[in-house]
């Protein structure tokens, strides 16, 4: 039995959540690294963020993140030398688990799911504005650079809750793309224009909007984001230029191959739509049969 276009992606999204495994896995450190930090340097905050706190996470990819806001006294004036710090006391934790910095984090590779990968982000408190706490974390460059992960997430939600639930799906049919086509955009990047796209938005048509948000990313050329709720300043899609100009390829194929996939549909050629969606996808799309 065939399915339509709408089946196809509503059956795509279940293949992308979590599965009940990997959403247990993802609880399974948590305590004991809250505790190693605590014990090490204090702790004054200890909160999940990133695509699995919001709901946004695609299945076998998404690691879990963590922020852990530290007491001002327990940080340096380096970022690089507090990062190594915490490394240092879950290493000692953790002495089999390969415990790295990749900046702005120290990752804690658990585990056979992705899921148990955990990503502590070392914060300090700065502020509190609009309602929301303001953050400092390592930069990159040794110094430190300001983030709301509370304002983000309300913006998504609300987003969210104006088309009934139906962009957090979008935000991860683009970020399955991301995954299963290896393209070096930051996934906070494709968030936050998922939801800015979608908040101009009178409704969501998963195939349509998917295709359109692709279009808009190949045409604006990963463009800088304005902070939609005006804290970070700008976002940006890349980590380096390399990594922008290998994604701005990927972007182009990708835009074209959902192109062929509107222009089959709209001829009622519904199979080749499914075959289009299927090479955008790396082969991960459903199956025009059932």
């Amino acid at each position: 039995m065939p399915r339509s276009i709408e089946q196809g992606f509503s059956d795509f999204l279940i293949t992308i959540k979590s599965t009940a495994a990997e959403t247990s896995a993802t609880v399974s450190h948590r305590a004991s690294i809250k505790a190693c930090i605590e014990n090490n340097f204090g702790l004054k905050r200890f909160t999940r963020i990133g695509s699995f706190g919001n709901g946004t996470n695609v299945s076998g990819y998404s690691d879990v993140d963590y922020l852990a806001c530290l007491p001002t006294a327990s940080l340096k004036q380096s970022s690089d030398y507090s990062l190594r710090l915490v490394k240092e006391s879950l290493a000692a934790r953790f002495p089999n688990t390969g415990v790295m910095v990749r900046c702005p984090t120290v990752v804690c590779p658990f585990g056979k799911y992705k899921s148990q990968h955990t990503e502590i982000v070392v914060a300090d408190y700065v502020k509190d504005e609009s309602g929301y706490k303001v953050y400092e974390i390592a930069n990159g460059s040794d110094g430190w650079m300001q983030i709301c992960p509370d304002a983000h997430n309300a913006y998504v939600d609300a987003v969210d809750k104006k088309h009934g639930g139906q962009v957090k799906p979008l935000i991860r049919f683009i970020k399955a793309w991301k995954c299963y086509r290896d393209v070096p955009i930051k996934s906070f990047y494709l968030e936050m224009r998922v939801a800015k796209y979608a908040d101009g938005e009178s409704s969501i048509v998963f195939d349509i909007d998917v295709k359109r948000i692709l279009t808009m990313l190949r045409d604006n050329e990963l463009a800088a984001l304005q902070d939609p709720m005006g804290i970070d300043g700008y976002i940006y899609p890349c980590k380096t230029d390399a990594f922008k100009q290998d994604a701005l390829s990927k972007l182009n194929t990708a835009a074209t191959r959902a192109e062929k996939a509107r222009e089959a549909e709209a001829a009622n050629e519904t199979k080749t739509a499914f075959d289009w969606w299927k090479l955008l996808y790396n082969d991960k799309f459903p199956d025009y049969y059932l």
